[in-house]
């Protein structure tokens, strides 16, 4: 099935249509090195495709490592430790003695010690372990983005593997945004694990991405064929983000989500444009989900501007009090410069919520036209952004008109059920090309 026909496949949404056409369940692991819902993109995925997936009657067991995905009912963890070095309150903590299991244990610490990312490899030898010591339990593995060398070769069922986007994307504008050559050289080595996902994408049979945008840049990025890459859009929980009119909204209130201070979330023109902002509209308040940083551009931008009353961050909220903030905001951002999708403008317009959001990467796939379903701005441009939040914040009618419209291209377009009915019929793709093989 092509790319755009999995985009435009079965809206699926019960229990009752298992495997369709008399297929059988499918038994999947589903492999995440990095599961937090809580501080990114990749947990949000594993928790609602899995809860989906488990809904049209597969069976679903994902294996990650730390920091642990939270999942729902009916979709069992099989925990893969690592020395979980980034952990709170002690990040790139050196481990004692007695925690080092085997020579992975090791590297994972020696890279760490050099500056790298250690995560992908690591976790890819632990998952490949895993795996061939399970061997038939499985029809397919689903590996979430993951991309290490563990996961070439034989792992006792096809592999299918989801790139959100290009993580070389980062890295070209965390270098950017260096200062220095110091700063540009921490940059570099951080990052050198994107050549080893680069060399392993390319050899990959199989790839889901979540967006057109996604899908080309990670033919020009990494080198994939373009016929190897299948687009299935992700999406809300519209049952859980849907509007409330009995929460009230909060006036001035604007709310953007940005788990880390860095470039390409954005956030440091959405200060720069709450600053302007204000100059007009002293109640325009902006509220973070996500955590403060102490030092960086953010930081210093809130600080120059006078804005530390201004600015509040929130995190370790639960679903439904995230949720309500939402509603509570008569404005909802997105100031990204780029996003391989951007969940939170699609949970945003779930809710009925308003958006303000640029057109860096996947966002106008996922928010629509300017001025129908939300205010669209040139990433990286301060100016404008303020002009669209305060042509929102003056205008109750466009509000509404943009939330209602906002709220039906989610549910025409971006559900996770539709997700997971387009995630299993790729895996029967993968899983017939590999019999046909066996067969040859």
């Amino acid at each position: 099935m092509t790319a755009e026909a999995i985009e435009t496949g079965p809206r699926t949404g019960g229990s009752s249509s298992a495997a369709g056409a008399g297929d059988r369940p499918l038994r999947i692991a589903l492999l995440t090195y990095k599961g937090n819902p809580f501080c990114g993109g990749q947990g949000v995925y594993v928790r609602h495709l899995g809860r989906e997936l488990a809904r049209l009657g597969h069976s679903v067991e994902v294996i990650g490592a730390q920091p642990y995905p939270v999942l729902d009912e009916g979709v069992p963890l099989t925990e893969l430790p690592s020395l979980d070095l980034y952990r709170q309150p002690d990040p790139f903590r050196t481990p004692k003695w007695g925690e080092y299991r085997d020579w992975v244990d090791l590297a994972e610490v020696a890279t760490m010690w050099t500056g790298g990312f250690p995560e992908p490899l690591t976790f890819s030898l632990r998952a490949r372990r895993h795996l061939l010591a399970r061997r038939g339990e499985f029809d397919v593995v689903h590996d979430n983005q993951t991309l290490g060398y563990g996961l070439l070769g034989d792992l006792g069922a096809p592999l299918v593997t989801t790139i959100h986007h290009p993580i070389t994307v980062d890295r070209r504008l965390d270098l950017a945004a260096a200062t220095s050559r110091r700063r540009r050289a921490s940059v570099r080595r951080w990052y050198a694990f994107t050549r080893m996902q680069k060399r392993v994408a390319r050899k990959l049979d199989t790839v889901l991405t979540v967006s057109g945008s996604s899908r080309a840049e990670i033919v020009e990025d990494l080198g994939v064929p373009a016929d190897r890459i299948s687009v299935v859009h992700i999406g809300a929980d519209t049952d859980l983000w849907s509007p409330d009119p009995s929460v009230a909204e909060v006036p001035g209130r604007i709310v953007t989500t940005s788990s880390a201070d860095v470039p390409l979330k954005g956030l440091v023109h959405l200060v720069d444009a709450l600053a302007k902002l204000r100059t007009e509209n002293p109640a325009a308040h902006l509220v973070v989900v996500g955590k403060r940083a102490e030092d960086g551009p953010v930081a210093r931008a809130i600080e120059r501007h006078g804005l530390t009353d201004a600015v509040e961050f929130v995190k370790g909220i639960s679903d439904a009090e995230l949720v309500d903030l939402v509603r509570s905001a008569q404005v909802s951002c997105v100031p990204s410069l780029y996003e391989g999708f951007s969940l939170p403008a699609a949970e945003a317009m779930a809710t009925g919520t308003p958006l303000v959001a640029t057109t860096g990467g996947a966002i106008p796939e996922v928010s629509g036209r300017d001025g129908e379903t939300c205010l669209a701005v040139a990433p990286g441009d301060a100016d404008a952004l303020a002009g669209a939040l305060a042509r929102l914040l003056a205008d109750p009618e466009l509000r509404a008109r943009l939330g209602a419209a906002g709220r039906e291209r989610v549910l025409a377009n971006f559900t996770w059920a539709r997700a997971a009915a387009g995630t299993a019929e790729l895996y029967r793709q993968a899983i017939a090309v590999r019999q046909a093989g066996a067969r040859r």
